[in-house]
C-alpha cells in the first residue's frame, strides 16, 4: 500500500509539473517562461522539478510530446468517426485527414509548443520525431485504402507517405508563423488540396 501511494504521489507530481508548464508555454513560450513560475503554479519544490526532468528544456519536451500525443488521438477519433460516415471513400478520407491536420496547427497548444517553440528549443529534428511516431502510419493507410479503391494510382507507398509527410510538415509550419493564421490556413488548403488531386485517377 505504502508502495503504491508513492508511486501515485510521483507520478502526481510529474503530471502536475507537465499541465502547469503547459499552461505557462502555451500562453508565454519558452523563452518567457521561468522555472520558478513553473513550480509554483505546480505547487512543488524546485527539486521536484530536478528529480523528474533533467532540465526546462526536458521538461519542455515532455510537454511537447503530450500535446502531439494528444493531437494524433484526436485526429484519429476524428478520421474513425468521418471513415464511419464514408466507409467506401478512402480518398475523400485522405483529403479530410490532411485539412483536420491543418485545422490541429491553428490551435493555442499545438502551434505555440509544437510547432514555433519545439524546433527552436529542441532542434528541428524534433518536429520530424513527432511526424515519423504519429503521422507515417495513419497516412500510409489511407495511401493503402485509395488505392486499393482504385482511387490513386498504384505507387510506392512509403516514399510517396514520406514526401507527402513533408509537404503537410511544411504547410503545418508555414500556417503557424503566420503573420495571420487563419488566412494561411484557408491558402494552405486549397494549395493542399490542389496538390493532391494531381494523385488522383482520371
Amino acid at each position: 500500500m505504502a508502495v503504491t501511494r508513492r508511486a501515485q504521489h510521483v507520478a502526481d507530481t510529474r503530471g502536475a509539473l507537465l499541465v502547469a508548464a503547459r499552461e505557462l508555454f502555451a500562453k508565454q513560450g519558452y523563452a518567457g517562461t521561468g522555472t520558478e513560475e513553473i513550480v509554483a503554479r505546480a505547487r512543488v519544490t524546485r527539486g521536484a522539478l530536478y528529480h523528474h526532468f533533467k532540465d526546462k528544456a526536458d521538461l519542455f519536451r515532455g510537454v511537447m510530446e503530450t500535446v502531439a500525443r494528444e493531437a494524433a488521438e484526436t485526429l484519429v477519433s476524428h478520421e474513425m468517426r468521418h471513415a464511419q460516415d464514408n466507409p467506401s471513400e478512402p480518398w475523400e478520407q485522405l483529403r479530410h485527414g490532411f485539412q483536420s491536420f491543418l485545422d490541429v496547427c491553428t490551435t493555442g497548444d499545438f502551434q505555440r509548443i509544437v510547432l514555433v517553440d519545439g524546433p527552436a528549443v529542441l532542434g528541428p529534428g524534433s518536429w520530424d520525431a513527432l511526424v515519423d511516431e504519429h503521422g507515417h502510419g495513419l497516412l500510409a493507410a489511407w495511401l493503402r485504402q485509395a488505392m486499393d479503391n482504385g482511387e490513386i494510382d498504384r505507387l510506392p507507398v512509403a516514399p510517396l507517405a514520406r514526401l507527402l509527410a513533408s509537404l503537410i510538415s511544411e504547410a503545418s509550419l508555414y500556417t503557424a508563423r503566420a503573420q495571420d493564421p487563419t488566412v494561411a490556413r484557408r491558402e494552405v488548403g486549397q494549395v493542399i488540396d490542389r496538390v493532391l488531386a494531381g494523385l488522383r485517377r482520371r
